[in-house]
């Protein structure tokens, strides 16, 4: 897995601050094979699955049972592999990234029954992947927050499970149904949501264990004591850095039994646990389709169908270091579970997430720093404003250290434009250099080029402000002068009847203007013929009222229009054409007229077998239903058609 070390990571800043994108790091996956359980059905068969090596596994091929299905993962753990084995060899590298600040989790996924709360919890005798990470996460930050090391560390642990689609708090049960949110970053957190310090193991065991019991588990005839929820244990590791720049950092570890696919047939579930299971399974194969959108590249990923998928946003295809433990059963009976979560841990190992350092400045933390107005004027300042009488009279030891490191000011601090909060922690950071005794320049030094800079800046900025108001008073002046002769102007000038405004003309928007293209074929035709007359586009001029708000004075305005003119022959023709169509034609000769299909054609067959031909084309409106626009628009589509030479008549 390509994990930043923790050089790098100690470098790399926040998310946002962050320059480059950050180095993928594939969803690593584990297989485990438990034992056979006695008093199962088919204890005593032979298993269907066999590890080939430490990484590879086969099973048998139900379509074929000649040949068998391999696989190969990032770790196979057999029959025989121990609790400490899975840890050593899956989880325990991935506890360093909690310290650079990154992200971590490790799921635990398979069939009801195939042994993922073992994996997880193990017993008092094999403790499992959650309390050995703990007791190893809990040492490291001892380690690593010792005095003497850059860092203080503190951990902090929550427990919830979801249960039926709703979020429950282990810790505190009253707390009803909780609600998952995202930050501006993309971190998913839960508002609410208990937290607990924890400093030493005996501390996690006070919280964890009351907890667990808390969990919903049920009785099914595959496992007395089946999961009917999802768990997730969240572990966070807060770190502060001791000296400047004061950063801080958050890892955080997601340890999640999920509860097992079940089929309902084989379970036995009724009533309750059959609603349970509908939200088991309904939550994993969101979980399956989120999986396949992220290897598929889909623009979408559903992670919000389900609380558990929203839940684990980071671990697959997010931010974190993620370890998928795929736990299967060897009996035949559980053959095709097996299968199936062969085929998810497959797809899983595909995913490909971008784990980075979650790092940030601490805010507010040196406290402020109260300024007099003389020790933000620099030396010469200070000397004109002591004065002469000042000047004679001053110290005998004008060059004696101040007292407190408080009073050792630079030259920087005269600069009072600068971000109070930004001062503050300068010159702290000055004072803390300046006790730990070093020499030389003082930090923050600045050259008095600035400072002179900044003066004369000022007293610009003064000059333009008398400016201004200087200019104000001038305006007021003339203003209050104005006044006074605008009283005699009244008494001199007559009263001014104004003239009412004119009416303003509402004119009613032009229609568009039409033109239909005749075929090149009809024209030439008409123009051979030397009494044909071609008048297909007239151009006509046409009166257009204009609406106005006096509708005394209407007012009139000519408008040029285009209007289809047919020669009375070609008209006469055309009808007759149609005509013999509408009493003659089949379904199919009458769909070659233009607007009408087959739903029309039928009607008009039925209608003409039932009261008999048509006397005249206008009786095809009551077939249709059409008005006398609409059927306008009819003939001249037709006509024009026909004119043009195509196929209307019957074939």
């Amino acid at each position: 897995m390509a994990a930043a070390t923790s050089g790098a990571g100690r470098c790399r800043l926040s998310k946002v601050g962050a320059g480059r994108r950050p180095p993928p790091a594939r969803v690593r996956v584990a297989v485990r094979l438990r034992p056979f359980v006695d008093g199962t059905a088919g204890a005593n068969d032979t298993p269907c699955v066999r590890g080939l090596d430490s990484c590879s596994l086969e099973i048998a091929n139900w379509r074929n049972h000649q040949e068998t299905l391999k696989y190969q993962f990032d770790a196979f753990y057999g029959e025989r592999s121990s609790q400490q084995d899975i840890y050593a060899g899956s989880v325990q590298p991935i506890l360093r990234h909690l310290l650079e600040g990154q992200n971590a989790s490790v799921l635990a996924y398979g069939p009801t029954g195939a042994g993922k709360t073992h994996t997880m919890l193990g017993s008092p005798e094999q403790p499992g992947v959650i309390p050995r990470a703990l007791m190893d996460l809990l040492q490291l930050t001892r380690e690593e927050g010792a005095e003497g090391r850059p860092w203080t560390l503190s951990v902090t642990m929550s427990y919830l499970e979801i249960y039926q689609e709703k979020v429950l708090d282990l810790l505190d049960p009253t707390s009803g149904d909780l609600v998952i949110r995202e930050d501006c970053r993309g971190n998913i957190l839960i508002p609410g949501l208990t937290q607990k310090p924890i400093t030493s193991f005996t501390d996690f065991e006070q919280h964890f264990l009351p907890a667990s019991q808390n969990r919903t588990v049920g009785a099914t005839r595959l496992n007395q004591r089946s999961s009917r929820s999802h768990a997730v244990l969240l572990v966070k590791v807060d770190q502060r850095e001791r000296l400047a720049p004061f950063r801080q950092r958050e890892g955080k570890l997601y340890l999640i039994d999920l509860a097992g696919s079940e089929d309902n047939r084989r379970t036995g579930n009724k009533g309750l646990r059959l609603k349970e299971s509908g939200a088991i399974n309904t939550s994993l194969f969101v979980l399956g389709k989120v999986v396949d959108a992220l290897n598929q590249g889909l623009p979408r990923v559903p992670y919000r169908d389900s609380k558990l998928t929203r839940l684990l946003q980071d671990s697959l295809g997010g931010s974190a270091h993620s370890i998928l433990i795929a736990n299967i059963a060897p009996e035949r009976c559980f053959y095709l579970d097996t299968v199936s979560a062969l085929n998810f841990a497959a797809r899983s190992k595909e995913v490909i997430n971008r784990p980075f350092t979650n790092e940030s400045l601490q805010l507010h933390v040196l406290a402020p720093v109260k300024l007099s107005q003389k020790e933000l004027l620099g030396p010469a300042e200070a000397k004109r404003a002591r004065g002469p009488e000042e000047e004679e009279t001053g110290s005998p030891e004008p060059s004696a250290a101040p007292a407190s490191a408080s009073q050792k000011l630079s030259p920087l601090q005269k600069l009072s434009s600068m971000d109070p909060a930004m001062l503050e922690r300068l010159l702290s950071l000055d004072r803390l250099l300046g006790s730990q005794g070093s020499q030389g320049t003082p930090l923050l030094s600045t050259p008095r080029r600035e400072r002179m800079v900044l003066m004369k800046t000022v007293e610009e900025k003064n000059l333009e402000i008398e400016r201004l108001k200087m200019k104000q008073k001038e305006l007021e002046a003339k203003v209050l002068a104005q006044e006074a002769t605008d009283p005699k102007e009244k008494e001199n000038c007559s009263p001014i009847t104004h003239r009412p405004l004119g009416r303003r003309t509402v004119t009613v928007a032009k229609p568009l203007k039409k033109a239909v293209v005749m075929p090149l074929q009809l024209i030439q035709e008409q123009a051979a013929s030397p009494n044909a007359e071609i008048h297909i586009l007239k151009k006509k001029g046409r009166k257009r009222k204009l609406e106005s708000l006096d509708a005394s004075e209407p007012e009139e305005k000519a408008e040029d229009c285009w209007e289809l003119q047919i020669s009375p022959e070609l008209l006469a023709h055309g009808r007759q054409k149609i005509l013999d169509l509408l009493n003659e034609g089949s379904a199919r000769d009458l769909r070659s007229l233009q607007r009408i299909g087959q739903k029309k054609a039928q009607l008009i067959v039925g209608w003409r077998e039932l009261h008999g031909p048509f006397s005249q084309v206008e009786d095809l409106g009551r077939v249709e239903g059409m008005s006398g626009k609409q059927m306008e628009s009819f003939l001249k589509a037709n006509i024009l058609g026909l004119a043009a030479g195509q196929r209307c008549g019957p074939s």
